[in-house]
């Protein structure tokens, strides 16, 4: 008990520093943390006009060739209609191009070559938000977090 209240005051005094509310809900607490993070590459991205959801999807995309919406929306874990206005963002800006799949239902991605040069006028500015949250937690807070990060990925798609 002795040290529960012990970390949960200096819990309390790390979130009055910052001005951020101590929070007990771990879904909570997780979506404050993205949303904080998703600012940093946001800040950074925003000098490529991109967003780090856009630059994501475009990563993907040239790292897989081309995917259907439900293999896209699976592996980041992205509900449909979140997926469906960014690819539609994505096409707007002519990154993406759509062709029809096996069926009639099904819309199969893949970059174009603008889509290409936008990824690589924007990855310095990825590489530079990596820097600056890699800086901020340092070598082992930045090892700890990729760990973290992939222990409860793991665990809440089991849940």
């Amino acid at each position: 008990m002795y040290i529960h209240t012990i970390m949960a005051a200096l819990i309390q005094n790390v979130h009055r520093a910052n001005g951020l509310f101590p929070l007990a809900c771990a879904c909570q607490n997780l979506r404050r943390l993205t949303r904080l993070v998703t600012r940093i590459y946001d800040q950074e991205l925003r000098k490529a006009d991109i967003e780090i959801t856009q630059f994501g999807l475009l990563t993907a995309l040239g790292i897989v060739g081309e995917a259907n919406q439900k293999t896209l929306s699976a592996g980041f874990a992205m509900d449909s209609t979140t997926l469906t206005r960014t690819l539609a963002l994505l096409r707007k800006q002519g990154w993406i191009r759509v062709r029809a799949g096996k069926d009639r239902r099904e819309r199969v991605f893949r970059l174009t070559e603008a889509g290409k040069h936008q990824m690589a006028a924007a990855q310095p500015h990825w590489e530079a938000a990596e820097r600056r949250l890699r800086n901020t937690l340092g070598p082992s807070g930045w090892k700890q977090m990729q760990a973290t990060v992939a222990e409860v990925t793991n665990a809440t798609t089991e849940a």
